[in-house]
């Protein structure tokens, strides 16, 4: 759904908040039918995101009668960057996002939290907090599971976090796209390629740094052993192409009381970007469902 559409449906937004939370400067973009409150859904970005990189995907669920709230992470978009990894961790992540709602006037029991990737691990890790009635997880997982396997990873991430301030942000993404994970995209059109690189591109390399050094996976604390204490209903997204994520959704759906897994037909990782339709019917029946249930 174009800007314009949106408008003619009545929609307000997207539209972007600087939230004063916890000490720093967050971003939300909300977007909702004027005039009627409903049900929301609160989107988390992966790495190198923002709340833009979610595109259509708001208006579209907002026009489907949900009040959308996307974030920006620390060190993403427009929220702040700040000089202390430290303060991008994924307990001050589940601190500032609470913090943001309350802002945004969103009360405990009323919200559903869909995060990717990153997002997922952050939307995953603040689901304990008994504030969520659902949640969505798309391509993402509850960390790692050993002591030396974070340690190794902390050792990666900060050697891809001092690459990113030696060599900059449109170094860097050039890089990042060429992953094997981002393979399946190079199937889309050209256009749509380049709309998400130039967002990435809006990023600063100081806020990508830390945030590897902060919150990316090495850091997170393993949720493994947690997973049965989290009673609320779950969906896991992954992509049928994404074959390392796509086993960690099913052995995550064995450790949750009560979760489904959606597998998206010819999408790999980030599969809201690569088939974008099927997406957004998972996302709205999922909620819709939760509506009824209360």
């Amino acid at each position: 759904m174009t800007s314009q559409q949106g408008a003619e449906a009545g929609l307000s937004g997207p539209l972007p908040q600087l939230l004063a939370v916890n000490g720093v400067h967050m971003n939300a973009e909300v977007c909702e039918a004027r005039g009627v409150r409903r049900q929301t859904l609160v989107l988390l970005h992966g790495f190198t995101g923002s709340a833009t990189s979610w595109g259509s995907h708001v208006t579209t669920f907002a026009a489907a009668g949900l009040r959308v709230i996307a974030l920006d992470m620390l060190g993403h978009g427009h929220s702040e960057a700040p000089d202390d990894p430290e303060r991008y961790c994924i307990e001050h992540c589940r601190e500032d996002i609470l913090a943001a709602l309350g802002m945004l006037g969103v009360e405990g029991g009323e919200s559903i939290l869909l995060g990717y990737s990153m997002g997922g691990r952050i939307a995953l890790y603040t689901a304990f907090s008994d504030y969520f009635t659902g949640l969505i997880l798309e391509s993402a997982s509850p960390g790692l599971a050993g002591d030396n396997e974070r340690a190794e990873r902390r050792a990666g991430d900060e050697l891809l976090a001092q690459r990113i301030e030696n060599e900059g942000v449109p170094a860097f993404v050039d890089y990042w796209e060429r992953l094997p994970l981002f393979a399946s995209q190079l199937t889309l059109p050209a256009e749509v390629r380049a709309g998400l690189h130039e967002q990435r591109l809006r990023n600063r390399a100081l806020g990508l740094a830390n945030s590897l050094r902060g919150v990316g996976t090495g850091a997170q604390p393993s949720l493994y052993e947690r997973l049965p204490a989290l009673r609320l209903p779950v969906l896991l997204i992954a992509g049928e192409l994404d074959g390392k994520y796509s086993t960690i959704a099913y052995e995550m759906a064995r450790s949750l009381p009560e979760a489904q897994v959606q597998l998206v037909a010819g999408a790999g990782h980030t599969t809201h970007f690569e088939r974008p339709e099927q997406f957004d019917r998972l996302v709205v029946r999922f909620c819709e469902e939760r509506s009824q249930a209360e």
